[in-house]
């Protein structure tokens, strides 16, 4: 039902692969990313000519020609179907000496089902094989819990890159595994946040927006809920692609990364750089909304500890870049995926435990908040395909250069001991190298 992916160790060392375990064209990345470019642009076109309901019209006629000749001596061709026909097989079936007509007559719907094996016998018996399928039942039950976990509904619907499959072991600079028309037909994404990827999912809920609870945070790969269900100021029927940022105890930040449904309206099929305009513009024109009232659990059992979050309340969009240029990769983006990000975000006013019992008297009392500035730690690098939409599941279509390594064997995604160099690093040398080759090359010209 669903398909086989590699698992998370194997994908998070991929991008150490050698040059020699890419053995042709048909197994390289950027194979691969033609490909899934040009079905997704075959599956376009058939969801558009599929709307345009062409298929009506595919067998439409006009008849009989004016300018054919009449000659009468053929049979006329019957051009009607064969409906207006069943009536007349089903009165010949009731009449008991037709024979034929009986061999034709309509098959019960048990005996279909159940052939010669129809269900029969006391009730005794029934209750005893009733009894019999609940046990089964319950063994398959107990099967199914020891089982691999199934994905959810809205398990594994998250546009998942690929790492950059990158090699400097070439002398050609066009074959060092960076995309050739990086400059023209990518867009990057920087810097991405550390965090937990997930989808946020908002319901139409009855009472105030904003207040009632209307927004799910799902996991990405088996699409579980990651907490309870808390009020945001996002519409409902709305699906964002985001980031639960690795702090957000204590600065309530949900990361949005991508859009894929808003009111309803599906904004996945757009392509990318449509898509970052429509978050960054509709994100802008929501209200702020505040820290809870209620603390959490551990800050109520200790007033004196720092505010902590019980849910996400600030939604920060992922800066999207649609210069690619080398020289601004070199100048800007690499420097600006490396440096964490400060963020505005608003906090309850701390007040002291005689202040926090004269406001819980009140029923009345505002909470008073501050605006604070909190820094967001940076996980790395993101390149999407310019005319590429929105699919579930790894892709090709979107590439990951994390600054930190990941090791053969941690599934934590951590850097293994004594090793200092990330992706990102040879991501700048590559780009470095072409930028060198390409002032190599003007250089040659003028002389």
């Amino acid at each position: 039902m669903f398909p086989s992916r590699p698992s998370t160790s194997d994908r998070k060392s991929s991008y150490k692969a050698t040059p020699g375990s890419i053995r042709d064209a048909s197994s390289s990345q950027e194979y691969r990313r033609q490909k899934a470019l040009e079905e997704q642009k075959r599956r376009r076109a058939e969801r558009f000519d599929s709307s345009r309901q062409l298929d009506f019209f595919a067998n439409l006629t006009l008849g009989p020609s004016d300018d054919e000749d009449d000659t009468g001596d053929g049979p006329d061709v019957v051009r009607e179907g064969i409906s207006s026909f069943v009536p007349l097989i089903t009165s010949e079936a009731n009449t008991p000496a037709n024979g034929a007509a009986a061999l034709i007559a309509p098959v019960p719907v048990d005996a279909e089902v159940y052939g010669s094996e129809q269900p029969s016998g006391s009730g005794a018996s029934q209750k005893k094989k009733g009894k019999g399928k609940r046990k089964g039942k319950g063994k398959g039950r107990a099967k199914a819990d020891s089982g691999p976990q199934v994905p959810g509904k809205w398990g594994d619907k998250c546009m998942y890159a690929e790492l950059l499959e990158m090699n400097e072991d070439f002398d050609l600079v066009k074959s060092d595994g960076i995309p050739e028309d990086i400059e023209t037909g990518w867009v990057a994404v920087a810097p991405v946040p550390v965090g937990k990827r997930c989808l946020a999912i908002t319901h139409a809920a009855s009472g105030i927006a904003g207040i009632v609870p209307n927004t799910t945070l799902r996991s990405r790969l088996l699409g579980k809920p990651l907490m309870k269900p808390f009020p945001s100021s996002l519409p409902p029927h709305t699906v964002l692609d985001c980031i639960l940022d690795d702090g957000w105890r204590n600065n309530g930040i949900l990361h949005i990364l991508d859009i894929i449904k808003w009111k309803g309206q599906d904004i996945g099929d757009c392509e990318t750089p449509f898509r970052f305009w429509w978050r960054d513009t509709r994100l802008s024109e929501l209200s702020v909304s505040p820290p809870p009232a209620s603390a959490s659990d551990s800050q109520q059992a200790n007033p004196t500890s720092p505010y902590q979050f019980s849910y996400p309340t600030t939604l920060v969009a992922v800066p999207c870049h649609t210069d690619t240029t080398l020289q601004n990769i070199s100048n800007v983006l690499i420097p600006l995926t490396r440096h964490p990000r400060r963020v505005s975000i608003t906090l309850p006013v701390p007040t002291s435990s005689t202040m926090m019992e004269m406001e819980d008297s009140s029923s009345a009392a505002l909470q008073q908040v501050q605006s604070v500035s909190t820094e967001i730690r940076s996980d790395g690098l993101l390149l999407y395909v310019s005319q590429s939409t929105y699919e579930p599941g790894t892709s090709p279509l979107s590439t990951w250069v994390p600054i930190r390594p990941y090791a053969d064997s941690n599934p934590h995604g951590k850097a293994p001991v004594g090793v200092e160099e990330g992706p990102l690093d040879q991501f700048e040398r590559l780009i470095n190298r072409r930028l060198a080759g390409r002032a190599g090359g003007l250089q040659m010209d003028m002389s």
